[in-house]
């Protein structure tokens, strides 16, 4: 039979490797460079998320600003599209005041012209008045030439008649000479040149007859003087120089 000490070497043999035998845990070792290595990597993780959410901070920061720029651009544009219509407004008030001031002027040089028109009538008239009775007589009241552009030149003149029983108008024609400056030498013009074309310078008068034209001289010309004349027939009834 087996003695006390075997018995228990046995049991303590059992206990040790048997069912209730204590269990034993497995474990592998790593040597301390790899634990440096893996607490490195999470230090690189750790701050690769720190970064991330400065970095999204930063974004939004950024956007923020760029909304600002944005909205300050749309006031300026805002601001510059107001500032051009008001000037635009401006411009067209100033265009429209010139325009206005210009048909002002044009209306008063109408207006002195027809005041001097009306003058001149009220002096025929008083020229008349006193010499009822008088012999028929035809005379040139007054005569104009202005220029009308770089050759052209316009005129007018006024022809007044006292008139009698015996002859109660005047028909006559016109003739105008005209001297001008042309290369150095004095030259001059007849208007109309032959009495066959004389046509549309004949005149009937009655009391008095104002008539209008114009007339061009050559290319570099300067006009010196003018004068009108009144001819009945081949006889000089009446004449005067031009106002200048």
């Amino acid at each position: 039979m087996p003695t006390p000490a075997i018995n228990l070497k046995v049991k303590k043999f059992r206990r040790r490797f048997g069912i209730t035998a204590p269990r034993v845990v497995v474990r592998t070792h790593l040597a301390w460079p790899w634990y440096a290595i893996g607490g490195g990597l999470l230090v690189l993780v750790v701050v690769a998320i720190v970064w991330l959410i400065q970095q999204r901070g930063e974004v939004s920061e950024v956007e923020r600003e760029l909304d600002s720029l944005r909205q300050q651009v749309r006031q300026l544009d805002d601001e510059l599209l107001k500032r051009r219509s008001a000037a635009g407004t401006e411009q067209n008030a100033a265009e429209m005041e010139r325009s206005t001031q210009q048909q002002l002027l044009n209306r008063v040089k109408t207006l002195e012209s027809e005041n001097a028109a009306l003058k001149e009538d009220m002096l025929l008239f008083e020229r008349l008045i006193p010499a009822a009775g008088d012999e028929p007589a035809i005379r040139v009241e007054s005569f104009r030439v202005a220029p009308d552009g770089p050759q052209h030149f316009r005129y007018r003149v006024l022809l007044a008649y006292q008139s009698t029983k015996q002859a109660a108008d005047f028909r006559g024609r016109l003739q105008f000479s005209v001297a001008f400056l042309l290369a150095g030498k004095q030259q001059e013009l007849r208007i109309p040149e032959k009495r066959e074309s004389a046509g549309e310078f004949q005149v009937e008068v009655r009391h008095f007859l104002r008539r209008e034209g114009g007339f061009e001289l050559p290319p570099g010309a300067r006009l010196l003087s003018v004068e009108v004349r009144v001819l009945q027939g081949d006889t000089l009834k009446s004449k005067r120089l031009a106002q200048l």
